[in-house]
């Protein structure tokens, strides 16, 4: 194989050609490619990993990592919004790069992109069967046994913690469960999802509102101190808290923000999307990011960190305060608002295989195949599903969000890359919305994103090298031979 294949890159006229030959249907508009970023980004981060962020890492300061994430995030969405208005297709920063660095960057994107939306949706998925469980607690139903509730490993943990004997046997059902329920939405068709989003994002919105405001008054400020705990190092040699705990929790806070990277995805689904999708993108992320800051403050003022919920922060956080009726609503809000959430992933994830599989980089077959009636990728849908159910079934939520992140991070930082690749090339190419100071914003963006991205722990550098490896196998096994680029 000549090293040439490597940096080949898809002509711009082929975006061109497979927006004019798309079987996908045009049914988004401005503000649902709105709500579907809200829907990815608001319940990831306020009602699944404030618990873990502040409770391990940053304390208080949880406030002060999700302004580094978010800022990080801002400048890698100013790069998504110019590239999104020149390349209005699915496919995100896959389709991106291919565009502009070569094949095998885009390979190694799409490829790590997987760990973005469907670890992401692994990690909604178990929580969300955390919430389950306290929803049928606090309702006074008989609730399945622990080891129907937990992972091998939780379980595990939980038994020698307490004092017992390990199961034999261990599963988290409802995690599972879920993912096939999201999956059947998605199998039936974009506008029913879209119409199903917009209802439990309104839902969820009012729910965040409600955290925010009833919240306020139960604020104890004592809670704050110290705002930045002293750093602590463990048993096994891992650091908590300190400016070093801030910047890790930002980094595992990061999987909250991939909303408007998740919106990217449906362009080819959208109506105007040179123009609506950067509004999506860029809208959004202020909105949450806001919201982010607001919340985290609000739940570590009610609720010393250290006593914070791994699974439900802010349901434990109103009930630590003898509001039970709000921790019941919340409550509810949270099993509904989390199924948004999956849905955007899991959508995400069909629509990055099926423009790989296009490109011919994956088996079409597969990934591409259209069902007659309801025009979504099925079969990739359901495959999809399938392994996000089994891995939410037996993984923890902390290393779950952990390779959420880090897959992220590295996302962003290639397309800030590219941008700037793109823009030094191509300086003539129309482009619906242009980025000003982009050697500024992409560098900033690039910086930030690669900075967090060595804030994670070794072990998640780890599994993201298997993880990379093997892909890297699969793409000299497979795709560089099937490429539609051979035929060029």
């Amino acid at each position: 194989m000549h090293i040439s294949k490597l940096f080949r890159k898809k002509p711009l006229e082929a975006y061109r050609e497979d927006i004019k030959t798309s079987q996908l249907n045009r049914t988004l508009g401005k503000w649902e490619l709105t709500a579907i970023s809200v829907g990815a980004v608001i319940g990831g981060g306020i009602f699944v990993l404030t618990g873990v962020a502040a409770n391990q890492y940053a304390g208080p300061a949880l406030a002060l990592s999700f302004v580094l994430a978010g800022t990080g995030c801002l400048f890698a969405a100013f790069c998504y919004a110019e590239f999104a208005s020149i390349l209005p297709v699915s496919g995100s920063a896959y389709a991106y790069s291919y565009g502009t660095i070569g094949e095998f960057f885009a390979w190694f994107i799409g490829w790590n992109l997987i760990l973005e939306y469907m670890m992401g949706a692994t990690t909604v998925a178990v929580s969300w069967s955390t919430y389950f469980s306290k929803l049928l607690k606090l309702a006074g139903i008989p609730n399945l046994p622990a080891w129907l509730l937990n992972d091998p490993f939780t379980a595990r943990e939980a038994a020698l913690k307490a004092g017992t004997v390990p199961p034999l046997f261990s599963l988290n059902l409802p995690a599972a469960l879920i993912v096939w329920v999201v999956t059947y939405i998605l199998v039936r068709g974009i506008k029913e999802s879209a119409r199903t989003n917009n209802l439990i994002v309104s839902l969820k919105v009012a729910a965040v509102l409600f955290v925010v405001i009833a919240g306020v008054a139960y604020i104890n400020t004592d809670n704050w101190q110290p705002f930045i705990p002293a750093k602590v190092v463990d048993s096994s040699g891992a650091s908590h808290y300190g400016l070093s705990g801030v910047l890790t929790a930002a980094g595992i806070v990061f999987f909250a923000f991939i909303g408007f990277d998740a919106v990217s995805t449906q362009s080819q689904e959208a109506v105007n999307p040179t123009k609506d999708i950067p509004f999506a993108i860029i809208f959004s992320l202020i909105v949450c990011t806001t919201l982010y800051i607001l919340v985290s403050l609000v739940l570590t003022g009610m609720t010393k960190y250290t006593d914070l919920d791994l699974g439900a922060p802010v349901a434990s956080a109103f009930s630590s305060v003898g509001l039970a009726w709000a921790s019941l609503l919340i409550t509810i809000a949270a099993v509904i608002g989390l199924v948004s959430v999956m849905l955007v992933m899991l959508l995400s994830q069909t629509r990055i295989f099926l423009n790989m599989a296009r490109d011919g980089l994956l088996p079409p077959k597969l990934f591409a195949a259209i069902h007659p009636n309801f025009k979504t990728p099925w079969k990739s849908t359901v495959l999809v599903g399938a392994i996000a159910s089994l891995v939410a079934a037996v993984t923890p939520i902390e290393k779950a969000t952990k390779m959420t992140s880090i897959g992220t991070l590295l996302a962003f930082a290639m397309i800030c890359a590219a941008v700037l690749v793109l823009r030094k090339k191509q300086p003539d190419l129309h482009r619906p919305y242009k980025v000003k100071y982009l050697p500024l914003v992409a560098g900033l963006g690039l910086g930030f994103n690669i900075l967090l991205m060595f804030s994670l722990d070794a072990s998640t550098w780890v599994r993201l090298l298997v993880w990379s490896v093997a892909g890297i196998i699969i793409y000299f096994v497979y795709s560089v031979k099937h490429s539609n680029l051979n035929n060029k």
